[in-house]
This record gives C-alpha cells, structure tokens and sequence, in this order.
C-alpha cells in the first residue's frame, strides 16, 4: 500500500478570529524522489504484478495465435473467420469483458490475464500468418521434394523464414500488453496502474501518478529492446541482407 506519509496532507490550522478552518495545502510536485524511496517495496510489488502478467499473457497469446495462423495459411476460407474472430474479441470493450469473466474467475488476476490474452491475438494472429503467408511456395515445395516431413518442413523452413515477422508482432503485442495491463486496476490487479489510479484517489497526487506512468514506459521501451535484440540474435541472415 502506498504510505499516506508521502502523500500531500491538507493542514487544518483553527482561525480564532473567525471560527473557520484555513487549510494549507502542501506541495504536490511532479516527481518526488522521497515518494519512490518511501513506497520502494510497493512500487516492485506492482512492478512484479504487471511483467508477470505481461510475459503470461504474450507467452499464451503467442502459442494460442501459432496454430489459428496455420490454420488460416491451410485454408483462405478460414483465413477470414480467424482473422475477423480476433478482431471483434479485440472491440470488445475491457470492462464489459471483466464484467463478463468475473463470474467464472473473480476478482482476480486471472480475470485480467484472459482479457490480455484476448487482446493480444489480434496483433499476434496478423502478423504470424502475414509471416507464414511470405514463404515462398517454391521453397516449401523443394523441402517437401528432399522428403521433409510438415513438422520437419515448419521447423526448418517456415518457422526460420517467418521468425522476423514472428518477432515484429511479439514486439508489438509486448509493448501494447504493457500499457493495457493498467486497465486491470478495474478489479484490483492494474500492476503500476494501481499507482495511477492510487494518485487519482488521493487528490490527485502528482508523484504517485508520474511513477506509475514512467515505469509503464520503461517497462514497454525495456521489452522492446529485448525483444529487439533477441531478434538480432535469432535472425543473423537477416543482417546480412540488410548489409
């Protein structure tokens, strides 16, 4: 919980002279080094709360989008049913689909985690049948001709080939996943938006508000640079036809 002791105090100072209250209110400054120092354990509190959901709901995302992707690429008359079911699950709004999941689940993190997971898939699902969709079909087709397998054939062809676009659509659902997260705050479990909300509900205290803001932020610009060079990692080929 967020220490009141950080938080602006409005001082009562009893006015003889008149019988009423002055109040003083106390600064209430952006940023506030003493505000982090004094909250530390629950700033990382929160901090662990949204990567965990972050990372869990990317990871799900990521294995429940791959084989929709494949199914679509199989078949162009399932390509449009997948691809249009993720986008409508993606209109929906966050607190009807809370509303809609907090009977089976709770108040819980779980209630948030299948709502990102939800969201996710329409990045996710685009972007790993756009990758599937740009292997060449001569270049699957001389796999199959030296005797691969269709397991062997994705392992070793299309999941190689595809692993740029793979990985463009991870970076991408990563970084939005961060910021919806913070909507979580609706049944308790916002990670750093819990802070957000938390400087709203305690008159607008700036400094709780900016924390929480800025390590959204850093949270998605750290991912993505991990991401980023995961890729760099994955993908050397990649380099050196850029170069």
């Amino acid at each position: 919980m967020t220490s009141l002791a950080t938080r602006p105090l409005l001082d009562a100072v009893s006015d003889p002279a008149v019988g009423l209250l002055a109040v003083d209110e106390a600064p209430n400054p952006w940023f506030d080094p003493s505000y982090v120092t004094d909250n530390w354990d629950s700033i990382l509190t929160y901090t662990g709360e949204h990567v965990r959901l972050t990372v869990l709901a990317v990871v799900i995302g990521a294995a429940v989008a791959l084989p929709l992707a494949l199914l679509a690429r199989r078949s162009r008359y399932l390509s449009a049913p997948v691809l249009g079911l993720s986008t409508v699950v993606y209109t929906i709004p966050s607190l009807a689909l809370f509303a809609l999941l907090v009977p089976f689940t709770g108040l819980s993190s779980n209630t948030v985690l299948i709502g990102l997971v939800a969201y996710s898939l329409v990045i996710l699902v685009r972007n790993f049948l756009a990758g599937l969709q740009g292997v060449p079909a001569d270049v699957r087709e001389a796999a199959r001709g030296m005797g691969l397998s269709a397991a062997q054939t994705f392992w070793r062809v299309d999941l190689p080939l595809a692993l740029p676009a793979f990985m463009a659509g991870l970076r991408i659902a990563t970084v939005s996943t961060v910021a919806l997260t913070t909507v979580g705050v609706l049944v308790g479990h916002g990670g750093l938006g819990q802070l957000i909300t938390g400087g709203f509900a305690a008159n607008f205290y700036r400094a709780e508000i900016v924390t929480g803001a800025v390590g959204c932020v850093l949270l998605a610009l750290l991912a993505d640079v991990l991401l980023a060079g995961a890729e760099r990692v994955l993908t050397p080929w990649a380099r050196a036809v850029r170069t």
